[in-house]
Formats: C-alpha cells, sequence, structure tokens
C-alpha cells in the first residue's frame, strides 16, 4: 500500500514518523504481504478492509472513530468486528459504516445528527454495532457523507439517514435530522448501480447511467446548472447519454466517470479539483480535456482533490488541493489541471526489463482517496494481476437482476427442494420493480445507455427467451415462487407516478412472463396488473405508448392477445353466472381488460399499425353476448350522457358494455350492430309516428306504416325516377328494407331485383356522359371529379346510393379508393390515398420527402401550387396563400405535401363530397358507423377479397337434374378448383356482378347452378341477379374447361338476363 497527504492524526497509518505532511507516495510496512480489499478515509480517521474481512482503523479517535481504544499511528484491528466477514466501509467526517457478506450494516463514530443510524442518545458511539432497523433488508453498499448515510439494498431500494440541513436525505424539507434509516420512496422501482455521497449532496447512478442528485448545491455539486440545494432527488439530464457508469464525491464537488474511459467534474473548483485549468465553480457537468486523450478505469475524490487512474500508462493523475501534499506531487502546490503523481510507475502486461529493480516499482491496483489523504494498493510487476476497473461493477455489490446465471443458479436446485435463500433470492427479485427494471437490458452497442421516452433500453427477446427459462413445468417451486411475489408485492405497490422512465420497462417485460397469460392468474396478476398501467398518470403512459409504438409486431401481439384471452376469460365466466355481490368487481375487471386493449389499439392505430387491426378482433364475443342488448345498453348509457372514460373506480357501477371498445368487433359483429341500429331506428320512427298521433287533438289516425321503402323505376329512366322517389322520401324511411319494381315487370324481389337496380344505377351514375367523376388510368380507381357540370343532387344521390346498398347488404362495383371510406368516418386522407389513387405522384412525393441532401428547392424546383386540366387547357391554383411564390425547401415540404393531398382529397371537391356525404350519413347516421375502421366499411360497401373457394363449393344450391354428386357438377369443380386466381376472380364477376365477396364472407354468396335443356355447344350462362348459372350437361372435363373460360372470357360486365 501506498500513502501520501496529511498524516498529523496519524490517519496514513505510517506508524510514528515526523512528518505532518507525506509529499509523495511512501510504502507502509504494515500492508505488506496484505491484501487490500476497501478503505475508507474520514476527514482525520482511515479505515482498511483486508481479504480476509478483518478492519484495521488509525487515525484521529476523539469521537469514537477508530472503534477501538489502541494506538491511532498505525492500524489497529477493529475486535468488535471480528466475528463479522466486511467486505466494505465508507466514512463521514467522523463516523464509519462497515458492511458485512450478509447484507448487515454496521456503525460507530460521531453520532450527533442520527448518521449511525442507531436511535441511540449519545454523542458517540466508540464500538461498532450493527444498525438493527435494516437487518431484514439486504445491503450492498454504503455510502457516508459529512453527517449523512446512505445505503442500497438488494432489492434497489435506497435508505438514508442522520442530517437533513441540506436536504441531503432527499426526504423533502420537512426533517432537520433523521436518528434511523428512511426509505427514500420517490427513488422506488430505478434500478440503482451505485450510490455515492459528498460532504452534504448525495447521488444515486442506475444501471443505464442516469443520476440523482440532492442535497447541498452551494458550488454547483449537484449539476443542475444553478446553485440551489434540492430537497428530492433530481435528474441530472445532461449526463444522461453519456453513459457514466460510476461516481465519486469530494467535500462540495463531483466526478463522473464514463463507460468510454472519460471524467465529467462539477461543483466546486476553487483548488482547481475539477481539472479544468482554473479555480471557477462549475455548475453544469464539464469534461476534463486534459485526460481526454486517456482512457481513465478510476477515479476518486478527498475533501478538495481529486485522482484518476490510466491503465494505458499505469499513472494516477491528481489535480485539486495539494497543501497537505495530498496530490502526491512532491509539493504543496495547488493543480488547476491533471498532474502525474510521483512513483516508478508500472503498467500492467507492461514487459519488466530485466536490469531494473522491480520492488521499486508500482502496478496499481487500485486508488483510494478521502479527506486529505490518497492511497493506492499495488503490486510489483512480476506479480502483478489486472488493476481493478470501475466501469466494470463487481457483482457481489449490486442489485438483483434476472440473468442468465442468476436463473442457472435457482434451477440448479432439484424441484421441490429449493433452499429458504434461494426462495428468499426469488422472492426479492419478483417482489422488486427495480430488479424487474434492471433485468434484460440490451446490452449489444450499449444500447441501454440511450434510455429514454423513446427507447426503452429492454432486450425483449432476452426477457422471452429467460422468462420461458424460469416458469418450467418442472420447477413448479419456482413458479408459485414468482407468481406469489408479483401477487402480493410487486403488483400491489405500483403507483400511478413514476420517478423516471426507467421505472417503466417491467411494464413491458412482464407481458412476457408465461404466468401472464396463465388463466389461472388472470385476476391474481394479469388483471390487476392492467389495473396498475391503467392507472399510470398521463407522461409514463405516453412514454411506455411510444416504447410499445416500436416494438416488433409479435410482441406488440403478445400483449393484444394477453388481454384478449383475459377478455375472452371474464366473458366466459359471465355467461356461466355472476353472483350479484361479485357483479361490480367482475365489471372492474373486465373494464381494465378492455382498457388496456383500448391504449394498445390507439398506439396501433396511430403508429400506422404495428399489427393489422383485426388482429384486435375478439371473435368470440358473438357466442358469449348478446349483440343486439349490449348496443341498446350502449345507446341508452350514451344518451344519458354516462362518461365510460372515468377512472376505473366509477366504472365499476356501470355495466359493462362492449360497445364502448368497438376494436374488438369483427366485420360479422359489426354487421349484426348495423342491422340491430337499423332495426333500432326503424322501431324509432314507427313509435314516432304513433305518439303524432295520439299527441293529436283530433281523432287519433294511425297512419298504416309500410315497413319496406318502396321504389318504382322505369328502366330507360332509372336515374330520373330513383332521384324522384328519394327526393320525396322521408329520412326515416332510409331505413327501412328496399323493395324495388321495375315498371311493366312482374318480378318478385327477393333481392334479385334489388340487386339489378344497384348494378344499373351506379353504371348509369359512373357513366362518362355525366362527368361526375375522373377514371384515373394507373390505379383504375375513381374519383370525384371537380369539372363536373352536374348538380349536388346527383352526388347526394350516389350517396344515398352507397348507404342502401349497406342497409341492404348488397355489394356495388364502385372503384373508389380508401380515401373515401376515411373521410366518411371524418378520418384524414394522407400520402399514403394519394399513391393509392395516383401511383406516380405519390412516388414522386415520397421522393421529395426522402431526399436525403439539403438542396431541396434546387432540384426539384416546385412551389406551393398544383396545376390541373380544364378542358384542354391546364390551369394552376395555389395550394396556399401566395403559393406561387411559395418555393419547396428542405423544411417546409412536409407541409407542401400535406397541402398537395388536402387539395386533391378535400378542397377540390369540397362541395361534390359534402353532397355524397350528407346522402350517405341520411341513410347510414347512426352512431353505429363510428365502431367501423374504413378498410371495414369499404368492404360493407364493396365486398372484401378474402376468398375461400372451398367454402363457395360447400354453401352452392344446385336445381333440376344438378346434385352435389352429379358428374358434370364433379368435373365443374375439379375444373374450377384448378383455374388461376385471376380467372376465379372473372368468375365471380361473370356469375355475380362483382369480383369480391360480401364482407360476411363466401358462406353469404349463395350460388345456385341449374341444368339446362341445350347440348355440349352451349356455353354456360350467368343470371347476375341471382347468382344463378345455367350449366349445359358437360361429359368432358376438357370441354367444361374451354366453354366456362370462353364464357368468363367474354363477360361484358353485367349479362342482366
Amino acid at each position: 500500500m501506498l500513502c501520501w497527504g496529511n498524516a498529523s492524526f496519524g490517519q496514513l497509518g505510517l506508524g510514528g514518523i515526523d512528518e505532518e505532511i507525506v509529499l509523495e507516495p511512501r510504502k507502509s510496512d504494515f500492508f505488506i504481504n496484505k491484501k487490500v480489499r476497501d478503505v475508507g478515509c474520514g476527514l482525520r480517521h482511515t479505515v482498511f478492509v483486508l481479504d480476509d474481512g478483518t478492519v484495521y482503523t488509525c487515525g484521529c479517535n476523539d469521537l469514537g472513530q477508530l472503534g477501538h481504544e489502541k494506538s491511532r499511528k498505525k492500524p489497529e484491528q477493529v475486535v468488535a468486528l471480528d466475528a463479522q466477514n466486511i467486505v466494505a466501509v465508507s466514512c463521514g467526517e467522523a463516523h464509519t459504516l462497515a458492511l458485512n457478506d450478509k447484507g448487515q450494516v454496521y456503525a460507530w463514530g460521531l453520532d450527533s445528527d442520527g448518521q449511525l443510524g442507531l436511535l441511540g442518545s449519545e454523542e458517540c458511539i466508540r464500538v461498532p454495532r450493527n444498525i438493527k432497523s435494516l437487518s431484514d433488508i439486504q445491503i450492498v453498499q454504503v455510502a457516508c457523507g459529512y453527517y449523512h448515510s446512505l445505503a442500497l439494498s438488494k432489492a434497489s431500494e435506497v435508505f438514508c439517514w442522520g442530517q437533513n440541513k441540506y436536504g441531503q436525505l432527499g426526504l423533502g424539507i420537512d426533517y432537520k435530522k433523521q436518528a434511523s434509516p428512511q426509505l427514500i420512496k420517490s427513488l422506488l422501482g430505478i434500478p440503482f448501480m451505485q450510490v455515492a455521497a459528498g460532504g452534504a449532496h448525495s447521488f444515486v447512478l442506475t444501471l443505464s447511467g442516469a443520476i440523482f442528485g440532492w442535497g447541498r448545491n452551494k458550488f454547483g455539486q449537484l449539476g443542475l446548472n444553478d446553485e440551489n440545494d434540492r430537497y428530492v432527488p433530481n435528474l441530472l439530464k445532461s449526463l444522461r447519454t453519456q453513459k457514466i457508469v460510476y461516481i465519486c464525491c469530494g467535500e462540495d464537488h463531483t466526478a463522473a466517470l464514463t463507460k468510454e474511459g472519460g471524467v465529467f467534474t462539477f461543483g466546486a473548483g476553487g483548488y482547481g479539483q475539477l481539472g479544468h485549468n482554473s479555480t471557477s465553480h462549475e455548475i453544469n457537468p464539464r469534461k476534463v480535456f486534459e485526460l481526454m486523450g486517456s482512457i481513465v478505469t478510476q477515479i476518486a475524490c478527498g475533501r478538495q482533490h481529486t485522482s484518476a487512474f490510466v491503465p494505458s500508462s499505469g499513472r494516477i493523475y491528481s489535480f485539486g488541493l495539494g497543501g497537505n501534499g495530498q496530490l502526491g506531487t512532491g509539493s504543496t502546490s495547488n493543480r488547476k489541471s491533471p498532474f502525474t503523481v510521483k512513483g516508478n510507475w508500472f503498467p500492467y502486461n507492461g514487459q519488466c526489463p530485466p536490469d531494473i529493480d522491480s520492488e521499486e516499482y508500482f502496478c496499481v491496483k487500485r486508488i483510494f482517496s478521502g479527506g486529505d489523504q490518497s492511497f493506492s494498493h499495488y503490486s510489483n510487476p512480476q506479480n502483478c494481476g489486472p488493476p481493478d476497473d470501475f466501469r466494470c461493477p463487481d457483482p457481489s455489490k449490486q442489485i438483483w437482476t434476472v440473468n442468465e446465471a442468476l436463473i442457472q443458479k435457482w434451477l440448479s436446485y432439484p424441484s421441490g427442494r429449493v433452499p429458504v435463500e434461494i426462495a428468499n433470492e426469488i422472492d426479492g427479485t419478483f417482489s422488486s420493480s427495480g430488479c424487474l427494471n434492471g433485468s434484460f437490458l440490451a446490452v449489444s452497442n450499449d444500447d441501454h445507455y440511450r434510455t429514454g421516452t423513446r427507447f426503452s433500453g429492454v432486450d425483449m427477446n432476452a426477457a422471452r427467451l429467460l422468462f420461458h427459462k424460469l416458469i418450467q413445468p418442472d420447477h413448479p417451486q419456482i413458479s408459485q415462487q414468482v407468481a406469489a411475489s408479483l401477487e402480493k408485492n410487486l403488483i400491489p405497490k405500483l403507483t400511478s407516478s413514476l420517478p423516471d422512465v426507467e421505472a417503466l420497462r417491467f411494464y413491458l417485460t412482464l407481458p412476457e412472463c408465461p404466468l401472464m397469460s396463465d388463466s389461472n392468474n388472470f385476476t391474481t396478476i394479469a388483471i390487476p396488473f392492467g389495473t396498475a398501467l391503467v392507472n399510470l398518470e398521463k407522461a409514463p403512459l405516453k412514454v411506455l405508448e411510444n416504447w410499445w409504438s416500436v416494438l416488433e409486431p409479435p410482441l406488440f401481439l403478445k400483449i393484444v392477445e394477453l388481454f384478449k384471452e383475459v377478455v375472452v376469460h371474464l366473458l366466459k365466466l359471465y355467461k356461466i353466472g355472476i353472483p350479484p355481490s361479485e357483479r361490480r368487481i367482475f365489471n372492474s375487471f373486465l373494464h381494465t381488460a378492455l382498457k388496456v386493449l383500448e391504449i394498445l389499439h390507439r398506439v396501433n392505430e396511430k403508429t400506422g399499425q404495428i399489427i393489422q387491426y383485426d388482429k384486435f378482433y375478439i371473435h368470440e364475443v358473438q357466442e358469449l353476448i348478446d349483440i343486439r342488448n349490449d348496443y341498446i345498453n350502449w345507446v341508452q348509457q350514451q344518451a344519458y350522457g354516462m362518461d365510460v372514460n372515468h377512472g376505473l373506480t366509477e366504472l365499476a357501477d356501470i355495466p359493462v358494455t362492449i360497445c364502448t371498445y368497438p376494436f374488438v368487433f369483427d366485420a360479422q359483429a359489426k354487421t349484426t350492430l348495423l342491422q340491430t341500429d337499423a332495426v333500432l331506428q326503424m322501431q324509432m320512427a314507427i313509435d314516432q309516428a304513433h305518439r303524432q298521433n295520439v299527441s293529436s287533438l283530433f281523432l287519433p289516425v294511425i297512419e298504416s306504416v309500410n315497413p319496406c321503402l318502396i321504389l318504382v323505376v322505369r328502366r330507360e329512366n332509372i336515374v330520373g325516377d330513383a332521384m324522384e322517389v328519394l327526393r320525396k322520401t322521408k329520412n326515416i324511411d332510409y331505413k327501412k328494407p328496399l323493395k324495388v319494381i321495375f315498371v311493366g315487370e312482374d318480378a318478385v324481389d327477393a333481392g334479385g331485383v334489388r340487386k339489378e337496380f344497384f348494378l344499373l344505377i351506379m353504371r348509369e351514375l359512373l357513366d362518362p356522359k355525366y362527368g361526375m367523376f375522373r377514371y384515373y388510368e394507373d390505379s383504375r380507381l375513381i374519383w370525384f371529379s371537380d369539372k363536373t357540370f352536374e348538380d349536388s343532387d346527383l352526388f347526394h344521390l350516389i350517396g344515398v346510393i352507397c348507404g342502401l346498398a349497406i342497409y341492404n347488404f348488397t355489394i356495388v362495383d364502385l372503384h373508389f379508393p380508401l380515401a373515401l371510406y376515411k373521410k366518411l368516418l371524418k378520418k384524414k386522407p394522407s400520402l399514403d390515398d394519394l399513391k393509392e389513387l395516383m401511383p406516380d405522384v405519390g412516388r414522386s412525393m415520397q421522393q421529395l420527402l426522402d431526399y436525403p441532401e439539403d438542396d431541396v428547392e434546387e432540384t426539384f424546383c416546385l412551389n406551393f401550387t398544383i396545376t390541373v386540366e380544364n378542358f384542354g387547357a391546364t390551369e394552376v391554383k395555389e395550394l396556399v396563400l401566395n403559393g406561387a411564390d411559395t418555393a419547396v425547401n428542405k423544411q417546409n415540404r412536409h407541409e407542401f405535401v400535406d397541402a398537395y393531398v388536402n387539395y386533391i382529397f378535400n378542397k377540390s371537391v369540397a362541395s361534390l363530397f359534402d353532397a355524397f356525404h350528407a346522402g350517405f350519413h341520411k341513410v347510414c347516421g347512426g352512431k353505429v358507423l363510428q365502431l367501423f375502421q374504413p378498410n371495414e366499411l369499404q368492404a360493407m360497401v364493396i365486398g372484401n377479397t378474402n376468398y375461400d373457394w372451398k367454402e363457395l363449393e360447400k354453401n352452392t344450391e344446385y336445381k333440376g337434374e344438378y346434385w352435389a354428386e352429379h358428374p358434370t357438377i364433379k368435373i365443374f369443380w375439379e375444373v374450377f378448383h384448378e383455374l388461376p386466381l385471376e380467372k376465379k376472380k372473372q368468375f365471380l364477376l361473370f356469375l355475380t356482378g362483382s369480383d369480391r365477396i360480401p364482407i360476411l364472407g363466401m358462406k353469404s354468396l349463395k350460388l345456385v347452378i341449374q341444368s339446362t335443356g341445350g347440348g355440349e355447344e352451349y356455353l354456360p350462362v350467368s343470371h347476375t341477379c341471382f347468382n344463378l348459372l345455367d350449366l349445359p350437361k358437360y361429359t368432358e372435363k376438357e370441354t367444361l374447361r374451354s366453354k366456362l373460360i370462353q364464357a368468363i372470357d367474354h363477360n361484358e360486365g353485367f349479362s342482366l338476363i
């Protein structure tokens, strides 16, 4: 051991030497052949811990700081600690804390402010005593300020006691001191790596390099850009991303070491102890410039000086106050920038020259500083080991975290024979949110140091693998212990506000634990976990949403699936029957699970769908609840103004209506809702008519209310007649089932006539002669034409027709882009919609947005205008005020694209779309529409492409001589299933008038095949309105194939026979 600095009280342990100060490193004979584990330096005393766990002290003993009454000048053993294996020590101005290998803390010395935590009334304690109030808690680190103490537990809890004059306990302003250890509750949930204390300031460092400081800040030693003391922990934001791995404090200054081996200092600099070549104080962390060429692996702070160790040269550098020789430079001068400590330093792995006396060369093992003294534990070149590296923390001083090694250890015990200490370890880990938040960190590229509001720092794959490794059927005792800890300790302690983003991580990782998705644990773990999640305050919830939004789809889906399973589980219980006494709790459970899904759904929508929206569908809903009833309850709740977005406590009294969470309904359920809504609206209409009649003063004349909406039209004037009838129709009649009669025809409308009406009127309205719509060649889609001469009545009619098609479950062949359905549902069209309608223009816009260089203006030469064709001539329209004079540049290109999209989909067609919208909503108003997604609404109108050809075959009916096993029918289906997809779609178009299928799927598309009298030379014939196929009795497969393909290929749209 080498010692230097102030020796006036014997604190260097050099024995009875004459000098008051030692100006350069001197060997201490006492430590020859002894290995030092730790050193604590008080203002006038020093404590040494040897490798065997024994403790020696020397220096001033006026206040009992030595823990023995023997000689002061050389180290003497503290016999009272003889039975203990001490692993770490820390000293305040005149008190000491020692930590044993069992996590117990012993204290002695001055107790003027309760800094010993012993609740005693004596001024000082001269013999070490155990701090009883911490005896049930496993402590891994202790740190002493001058008059206060800190401890970190295995469960990542921080305790403090002693003086609070400057707020150094972090408990607020109410206490002047605390004589027993107090938990700093405001830090719960954060995974800590280190605690550190200065004269009257305190720090904790998280596993991902975030620093919280509190206490005295007169010189800026908290690094918070001011000089105000802090009574509660404050995040030092400026160092968050610097990968800080170690902190040490002087009386009024602080030093921080980075993973890369850089050093930041801040606080008091009057003696040069910050190393910035000045004596100024720094209120913000500042990198020590002169150490930047070297990698530093150890730092230590004395009262007013700082030391740093550079392994590549083997040298120790020091700066700051030198008056007592504590810099080891051979003089008492202060140093304002790093200066080499005198000595023959030798780097580890440096080749030892044969001609030197290796006894006189020193390989540094570890440096220590405190008070005005400094120490270096060293070895000789021939037997030196690697020096300590503060960037690689000692595992024994760390909190519990779930990792490969720990799990291996736990699983190594035979099932049912887990020892008590292992059970306690599992319990401690899974009872502490701090420990779980420090687990599964993304260590590749040190990613977890980037933790923030957008990045969780978690390796989700590691979380999944480790959880699955731990929770195994052949280790039930471990699973039970984990479940019990989560249920009884972790989840009940969760709060709605959190101290830091690092305290949120387990919300992300815990759903990966197999215990969560075990239905036996739904009510004890998954739902309480969901409740805590839903109750989070706005800010932490927003961060969690950000983290979710960047998850890989399978991981995001996992959380969604978990809470879907919870909902189904609860609904099944509900179906069996819930006793009235438990209904309230059941309601709150169901609300919780649905609320979590609602938050996840919101994230999914905002992020542009991490997973398909249909992954939120709970298909079992229709079997488990009465959807019609649910809808009626929902409408009533809305009518009575019950706001279902209250907190969960108020919700418990309101019965749950699934309609509040429409994203769980699949298309079939929504279709049922649509029917329910239609019936409800019609019923209300009829009731209203009755009420009006009854309230009349005259004799109540009850009008006979026709249950159908009847359209009588002539084929040759289908548009004019339809407009005429619909113009006179009361709004409420639109909700009635539609019956169509063609003048002079007898056909009974069993749906076929209605379908034909839709086909004909749509074909007519889309006819270019009206010029109402523009056809886009590239996308084969149509959009409103801003050049039409037609009045808005025709657009109103098309809106009504679309609405009627939905209400009457008839699909119409309407080639609108998705943007139309977005607009109907009050959602904004985006660039994606432009890409769908006008692929070329959309691609160009994307290129503009993706262009990486700064010269956007010169390259693209655009301004805020759009060029449109106007009957052969081109016309330039401004997209914004003074658009012609506004060039598109890197800064405003997003606004340009938004304005362009807005012009195409909104501005240029506003009056036409408004008419369409009004017509559509006349029929399809009502709350039920809010439940649909744009894609679903599109599928309601034009069908979808979820083809299931086997289902089609299964549901086909046969007439005449045909039946399912008839030879012609058998070869027909063989031929059909062999057709390529395009041909199958053409067949659908040929037979039904659309190549898409209704939203309810293939089963609702009833095909009918009937035999015809004609011979094999005839082609099959389709009757589009009835989905009817006339199929001649072909005997040869090849004949049938060629005739069928011929018929399909010759189909000119609608064969309305």
